[in-house]
């Protein structure tokens, strides 16, 4: 297949809240305590709340720099493009990178939306609830069709969490953001029956729950002294734990449609994991007491778990060893993997060299993702304006040079290596 021929539906990307989010969706009673943006002397952004300073309301926002600047990280909404977090921009960048739909991660409050856990639970549902409302009715809401929606979690309450689920269901939302490591962030694990209401909640409403890499806060445990780079190797592969502890826990038994995705974790490394899993169970199961039926670990997972990838040819040489109908393709779009504005150019080169046949390309770029989140843009966007070449012909004139937009050298403002000292420490969990 032609990469102009391609429909790409990207089910990992990243949103760079607006200053204003709040102002239609939180009541007056609460404008005055919520979240602010606030333009720092120093010339950069920083989200406050109470007495947490959210340190870089752009953190690896990169997309479209320079990767010399890639160690300065952009620290302003005056570093960054406008499609990071104007939502007008954004889909001028999709097509002019050849993407027809995207679902967008948070930022400022975190994957699990702990943010928002204040000792007022009114408050800080009204906050979550503000935020919901901000990304389904402005963000995905200003263009049918573009954006799959996805709500963050009440992470504090399981309760109330489901009845969030069901609360966005109702209006079309299929996708719930969620900790990887939910004791990590000091909460019940997965394998605590104090989530059921949620697995009840997702189950009910067919809605995926996305465990995205570093969403409790903790990348990488790596030495003090340690390189960057071990951090970034590690990143697509911290998800594994995740994985393992949701395949083997009790849900996934119980549930047999609970839909899980592992997201921004690869696909090369699933092969061996399942072919491990499996091992494990023949081997031990009679004395650890697990129980999968008839089935195998590995079969329980085509079940159950969504994987992705950018590019990943291991993963996609070795895409009938995971499944080929357990595979969406990502852009991770503004952040450092990215490959916009090139990913349609890159990904054809790995399907190629792996000989994908048309009806598997399609499965992975877009058939699969409308297929797990319930999500279908063709009733918005006609199918033939929404291929690579059509959206990108729709596009022309729009810039997407490489531009270097950092305004400051590395050691002014906490950038460089001193901020990767700081990613390091919060990965291992010390601050």
């Amino acid at each position: 297949m032609h990469k102009d021929e391609m429909i790409l539906i990207s089910v990992d990307d990243h949103v760079v809240e607006p200053p204003d989010m709040f102002k239609n969706h939180l009541s007056k009673k609460y404008l005055d305590e919520a979240p602010r943006l606030v333009h720092n002397a120093d010339g950069s952004d920083t989200w406050q709340f109470r007495d947490v300073v959210i340190p870089n309301v752009a953190l690896n926002a990169v997309a479209g720099r320079p990767k010399e600047e890639y160690g300065l990280e952009p620290q302003g909404l005056d570093e960054i493009r406008p499609g990071c977090w104007k939502v007008d921009e954004r889909v001028k960048d999709m097509n002019a990178g050849g993407i027809l739909g995207s679902m967008c991660f948070p930022s400022f409050p975190g994957f699990a939306g702990r943010l928002f856990a204040t000792e007022d639970p009114e408050f800080s549902l009204a906050l979550l609830q503000a935020y919901n409302d901000w990304h389904v009715e402005e963000w995905c809401g200003a263009y049918p069709g573009r954006f799959i929606p996805m709500t963050l979690p009440v992470i504090w309450d399981a309760q109330a969490c489901g009845k969030e689920i069901r609360r966005n269901a109702a209006r079309g939302v299929h996708s719930l953001t969620f900790s990887e490591n939910p004791a990590a962030m000091g909460y019940p694990s997965f394998h605590d029956e104090y989530w059921t209401p949620v697995w009840e909640a997702l189950v009910d409403t067919e809605t995926v729950m996305n465990v995205h890499i570093g969403s409790s806060g903790r990348l990488a445990i790596t030495a003090a002294d340690a390189p960057m780079d071990v951090m970034i190797t590690l990143q697509p592969m911290n998800i594994v734990q995740a994985a393992a502890d949701l395949l083997w826990s009790a849900p996934v038994k119980k549930y047999p449609t609970l839909k899980i995705a592992l997201s921004e974790g690869g696909t090369g490394w699933i092969p061996y994991f399942l072919e491990r899993a499996d091992r494990t169970y023949e081997m031990h199961s009679t004395w650890t007491g697990q129980d999968f039926g008839k089935q195998k670990p590995s079969e329980v997972f085509r079940d159950h778990f969504l994987t992705c990838f950018i590019s990943d040819p291991v993963g996609v040489a070795l895409r009938h060893e995971i499944g080929i109908d357990n595979i969406c393709w990502e852009a991770d779009y503004p952040h450092s993997d990215s490959m916009w504005p090139g990913a349609p150019e890159q990904l054809e080169e790995v399907l190629t060299a792996n000989n994908v046949p048309d009806d598997e390309i399609n499965k992975m770029t877009y058939e699969n993702a409308m297929r797990w989140y319930h999500w279908d843009p063709f009733t918005h966007v006609p199918k033939d304006q929404a291929t690579v070449g059509a959206l990108r012909k729709a596009s022309e004139g729009h810039d997407v040079t490489i531009q270097a937009l950092s305004h400051h050298k590395e050691g002014e403002r906490g950038g460089g290596a001193g901020h990767f000292d700081a990613l390091k420490a919060a990965a291992r969990g010390n601050s």
